[in-house]
């Protein structure tokens, strides 16, 4: 059965696979998003290792395409809220790694999930001077609701850079808060890296299984 949370995941993993063809200072963060998206999710219902969801090629794609166009930094200090600031930089150093690698694991499996969806974008509401913005999309689908699909991005110096993601009303931020806030209760910082760790290490001992049309 066709997981809609986990198509929407893809949709926000497929944009940053592909990001660093072009330079994000060159396009408008909607003009970029949108450009991207949909030459991904065209190559997610083609590409064979695509859709028999090869964890090691989209890994491989996401180590070098993600990390210069996402603020993983940013998003791992809102998602561990106050106790960002009381992490020395070697914890949060490490936090981030642990949360970038989770995230990169679960786009992983998600990919193959995509079939005949194609997604519609919202007149993007900023201002010219505005250095931080919110870019809506919808996902069509055959059968069933239009899903929303959002992203938060920053003006940076080396151009706009995700920080957040709407996935069905929820920001992955905040989703991932309530996480982390118990996790650091039970076992501090130190205990939080280490929750992140072990379930990476489940992630990579289980390949992702693709959805069969």
């Amino acid at each position: 059965m066709f997981n809609l949370r986990i198509f929407c995941t893809v949709l926000f993993s497929a944009f940053l696979f592909s990001a660093g063809e072009v330079s994000a200072q060159q396009e408008a963060p909607d003009v970029l998003i949108k450009r991207v998206s949909q030459e991904i999710l065209e190559l997610a219902k083609t590409d064979k290792q695509v859709q028999a969801g090869n964890q090691q090629r989209i890994i491989e794609v996401v180590q070098n395409k993600v990390i210069p166009h996402v603020n993983f930094q940013r998003m791992t200090a809102l998602a561990a809220g106050r106790f960002w600031r009381e992490a020395t930089p070697e914890q949060q150093a490490a936090l981030t790694t642990e949360f970038r690698t989770l995230l990169i694991y679960t786009y992983s499996g998600a990919i193959a999930q995509v079939r005949n969806q194609v997604l519609e974008f919202k007149p993007m509401r900023a201002a010219a001077e505005d250095d931080e913005v919110e870019v809506r999309s919808m996902v069509l689908q055959p059968r069933g609701e239009p899903i929303q699909l959002n992203y938060r991005l920053e003006k940076t110096a080396a151009g706009w850079k995700i920080y957040d993601v709407n996935i069905l009303g929820a920001w992955l931020v905040e989703t991932y808060k309530g996480t982390f806030s118990a996790e650091i209760g039970k076992g501090g910082i130190d205990g939080l890296i280490k929750a992140l760790a072990e379930r990476n290490k489940r992630l990579a001992a289980s390949p992702p299984k693709p959805t069969k049309s």
